[in-house]
C-alpha cells in the first residue's frame, strides 16, 4: 500500500475560505441591488386602497375618452416636448394649454409640472430632461369642455 501524505489545513486556507464565502455573498448582493435599483419602475399610486375606491369611475372616464377617437402622439427631440392631439376627423384638438406632469419612475425628487402651449397645431414646451426614464402624464380640457388624459413613458438618452 502506498502511503498518502496528509495535507494540513492552515490559517491561509481558512482565510481563503472566509474571503471566498463572503466575497460570493457580497458580489451576489451587489448584483441584485444593481438590478433592483435599475429596473424598479416605482409605485403608481401611494395608497392602493383609496385608489381602488375610484376604480370604476376611472374606468368609465377611460371608456368615454376612447370613444372620442382622439389620437395622441408624444415626442421629445432637442429639448422640445411636443404633444400632438388629433380628433376623430384628424384635426388638431383646440385647448388653451396642456399640463404635463413629469415623474421619475423610481423616485420623486425630480418630479415637476410644466405647461405646454399651443403651437402649430400641437402643444409644445421647451424642457431639458435629465437622462433616463420619465413618466409623462398630460392632461388638458378642450374648448368644448372635454377632458383628456394621456400617459407615456419616455427614455431620454
Amino acid at each position: 500500500m502506498a502511503e498518502t501524505k496528509q495535507r494540513e489545513f492552515t490559517g491561509k486556507h481558512m482565510i481563503l475560505v472566509v474571503v471566498l464565502f463572503f466575497g460570493t455573498i457580497i458580489t451576489v448582493n451587489l448584483i441584485m441591488a444593481y438590478f433592483a435599483t435599475s429596473s424598479w419602475t416605482g409605485l403608481v399610486v401611494k395608497n392602493s386602497y383609496v385608489a381602488s375606491q375610484h376604480y370604476n369611475e376611472k374606468l368609465e372616464a377611460q371608456r368615454a375618452q376612447a370613444a372620442l377617437g382622439w389620437t395622441p402622439l408624444l415626442s421629445y427631440e432637442g429639448k422640445k416636448l411636443v404633444f400632438d392631439l388629433k380628433d376623430a376627423a384628424g384635426k388638431p384638438v383646440v385647448a388653451g394649454f396642456a399640463e404635463a406632469e413629469l415623474r421619475r419612475p423610481s423616485y420623486e425628487r425630480e418630479d415637476q409640472v410644466i405647461t405646454l402651449l399651443p403651437q402649430e397645431g400641437a402643444f409644445v414646451a421647451n424642457h431639458d430632461f435629465a437622462k433616463g426614464a420619465w413618466d409623462v402624464f398630460i392632461s388638458l380640457t378642450s374648448e368644448n369642455g372635454t377632458p383628456f388624459i394621456y400617459r407615456e413613458r419616455i427614455v431620454v438618452q
